[in-house]
């Protein structure tokens, strides 16, 4: 079936979405990239290769940043031919001898004077088949080693491995740069780079696959996007090309028949999937559950994620209105205003399955292997919650209908912390040492109260804090 999708995505250049171990169709179109070529007096001088926008400003500003033009005035003629990606140029002064044609996409040290088999016949690169675990182990190892990003930011980091062992790994202020220094290194080091997967942490443009392909590498995943002329080369010189490769799920643009999907797992059966999306959100200024992350509200993302985990969802809100088109049943809370304690007894009774799962909607990197598990922790326990670093997390939790009466007595004595009724019922911990063998980072309890929490995150749209969000 996967091979099936991933022969159909070669055919008709369709982009796929890896997600819950399956592929599935996406309609993301990658950035454009446009190659200008800039013929000055006559004299090829040098091709762009740059966003199509505004070509003027682009090829103007260009002639100024290398000294060929101080003023409007000595540029007596500017004609650019988008359908064949010209600019010819004429200047009221002669162009300096001894200047060679370069290519460039203008990032951080990026020229280059040839670019092997992003034009004329090539032989497609070889490699084996690729595990979507093994992408998020290097994606993860090469974070750990990011030093310098974390030291200072702006710094582009991009390493290399098989399976999932990284075997080396740059860092550098341009990100054609990084690849230029692991190809060093390779060679230094007399390592053979050929079949081997390439992790990046910035875009990829045309420049840096043909880089990747002089390598050998077989298998290219960043956590951005590639532009549209790195996918049409990835797709002619045989690369797998992955963007957006972030949390559990990224977008293959090409040769995804590499890929090794695993079954999906069954859907749970015996537990609801609870989505509390009640909170008054006053740290952040604004309703968390609308907050977008690349592109779409957290909400969604939690949802997507609860729904490949259990048949049975349901989102406890105040403001059904607001999270129809989620299309899944909503419940409000008996007691609104007393918090996530009523949230979750309101769940509990519109939940179909004597057990549910509880998760905020501003949790956006829940673990569905961490949520199966605790849902196969104890039955017999009126509460399952997992310890975090910094105590339980009844937020994350799995709760039983034979805690409602707990519950409810202790709403009436005017209790409104979660953990309150802990103590009149049976309550089963995941102790902290499995909870990270599950996951390592304990990334699934972070959630997010204040707008330096949202800006941290891969995603996060700056523009979203400043103006006022529309209800979807």
């Amino acid at each position: 079936m996967a091979a099936d999708r991933a022969g159909r995505q070669e055919e008709e250049g369709a982009v796929l979405l890896w997600q819950d171990g399956r592929l599935v169709p996406d309609d993301h179109q990658p950035v454009r990239e446009f190659p200008l070529t800039l013929r000055v007096n006559g004299q090829e001088l040098a091709t762009l290769v740059a966003s199509p926008h505004d070509p003027e400003a682009l090829v103007v500003g260009f002639l100024r940043t290398q000294g060929l033009v101080r003023e409007r005035a000595e540029i007596r003629q500017l004609e650019i031919c988008q359908a064949f990606g010209l600019a010819d140029i004429i200047l009221t002064r002669p162009v300096p001898e001894g200047l060679s044609p370069v290519l460039t996409s203008g990032c951080g040290s990026g020229l280059v004077f040839h670019l092997p088999g992003v034009e004329g016949e090539a032989v497609p690169v070889a490699g084996g088949p690729v595990r979507p675990a093994d992408l998020f182990a290097l994606m993860a190892a090469l974070g750990r080693h990011a030093e310098g990003y974390r030291a200072h930011g702006g710094i582009h980091s991009a390493g290399v491995g098989r399976g999932d062992r990284l075997l080396l790994w740059a860092e550098d202020i341009g990100r054609h740069n990084t690849l230029d220094r692991l190809a060093g290194a390779a060679l230094l080091a007399g390592e053979d780079l050929a079949g081997a997967t390439l992790v990046a942490s910035g875009r990829v443009s045309s420049e840096m696959l043909a880089k990747a392909y002089t390598l050998g590498i077989s298998c290219l995943a960043s956590r951005t996007s590639p532009t549209d002329l790195a996918v049409a080369a990835a797709r002619r010189l045989g690369i797998t090309l992955i963007g957006y490769l972030r949390g559990r799920r990224f977008t293959v643009y090409s040769h995804a028949e590499r890929l090794l999907a695993a079954p999906a797992p069954a859907l749970l059966d015996e537990v609801t999937g609870v989505i509390l999306a009640g909170g008054a959100s006053r740290r952040m200024g604004r309703d968390k559950a609308f907050l977008p992350l690349a592109g779409e509200p957290l909400v969604a993302q939690v949802h997507r994620t609860l729904a490949g985990i259990f048949r049975h969802l349901v989102l406890v809100t105040n403001t059904p209105e607001r999270f129809a088109f989620l299309g899944c049943p909503l419940a409000g809370d008996f007691r609104p205003g007393l918090g996530a304690l009523a949230g979750i007894q309101a769940a509990l009774a519109a939940s179909p399955t004597e057990r549910i799962f509880v998760a905020a909607c501003d949790m956006p990197a829940l673990n569905p292997a961490l949520i199966r598990a605790l849902c196969a922790w104890s039955q017999e326990a009126a509460v399952v919650v997992p310890e975090g670093t910094e105590g339980l997390e009844p937020l994350h939790a799995v709760y039983s209908r034979r805690a409602l009466p707990a519950i409810a007595a202790a709403l009436a004595g005017g209790e409104r912390r979660v953990q309150s009724f802990f103590p009149r019922v049976t309550v089963a911990v995941m102790p902290r040492q499995e909870v990270a063998r599950l996951d390592p980072g304990f990334a699934s309890f972070r959630n997010l109260n204040t707008p330096a929490d949202y800006l941290a995150l891969p995603g996060a749209d700056p523009g979203a804090l400043a103006d006022d969000l529309p209800c979807p």
